[in-house]
């Protein structure tokens, strides 16, 4: 994936200005920022769910030349918080993500059934298919949400705040599954992220935006500085290497 120069107006307020990046194939890179810095905003211009100046490329093609079929074959995008319809049933929901290859009219077939089947198998969710989704805990609607955007079939996957309200357990639980995932099946992951330690645990290399601009990008290690926080975060932090990444520690002013 590369982006160049891009940039994204909200009711003619510039919200990302100029940003560029690249994620290569099978990498995972983790956007951070302090709220308003055009993390969310800049993911869906990415994704293709907003317009957006620049040019944005996924394997060598520009996003806004690809039908939107062949969009949703390529990407997946999971949003903060999806718009799930009121009782649907996990399977059903799941099933959604082979919407790109269903015809006009048309019906599912046995091999988007099949799809949906190995995603709640890969995730751990066939005990759930028949459920309702707006039974499940915070944790369990991740991991649905994860399965339908692997039902997608798509080689690269944008996660917006995946561990969003989740507990400490349920983030890590989320988290080792994205990871797992891409190594087995060879997915590229664009993520953003609130909590800096874990996204420097799991992040090949990340982005620091500020102000919708790029104002850091590298390892975790090079991102996540004590001067880099205090001036972009207003915070005060200690930096205490750690067995997969820095940690992150908040210091009393």
């Amino acid at each position: 994936m590369e982006v160049a120069g891009l940039t994204v107006r909200l009711d003619q307020a510039l919200i990302v200005d100029g940003v560029d990046l690249r994620v290569a194939e099978g990498e995972w890179v983790t956007v951070i920022g302090p709220n308003g810095a055009g993390k969310s905003t800049a993911l869906r211009a990415i994704g293709g769910l907003l317009p957006f100046g620049g040019t944005v490329r996924w394997h060598g093609r520009a996003v806004d030349e690809l039908p939107r079929r062949e969009r949703a074959k390529a990407v997946a995008t999971v949003l903060q918080s999806p718009v799930v319809p009121p009782a649907m049933r996990v399977f059903d929901y799941v099933l959604l993500g082979r919407t790109p290859y269903i015809p006009a009219l048309g019906r599912e077939s046995a091999a988007d059934l099949a799809a949906a089947d190995e995603a709640l198998a890969a995730l751990d969710l066939v005990p759930f298919s028949g459920r309702r989704l707006d039974t499940l805990s915070g944790g369990e609607k991740q991991r649905v949400f994860l399965a339908r955007a692997l039902a997608q079939g798509a080689g690269i996957v944008l996660l917006d705040e995946p561990t969003s309200a989740l507990d400490i357990g349920h983030q890590q639980e989320v988290l080792e599954l994205i990871d797992r995932l891409r190594v087995e099946r060879g997915l590229t992951v664009l993520a953003t992220m609130h909590d800096l330690t874990t996204a420097g645990e799991y992040a090949d290399r990340m982005v620091l935006l500020a102000g919708g601009r790029v104002v850091a990008a590298g390892s975790p290690a090079e991102v996540l500085t004590e001067a880099n926080l205090a001036e972009h975060y207003r915070v005060k932090v200690r930096i205490i290497p750690g067995d997969h990444g820095p940690l992150v520690v908040a210091v009393r002013q």
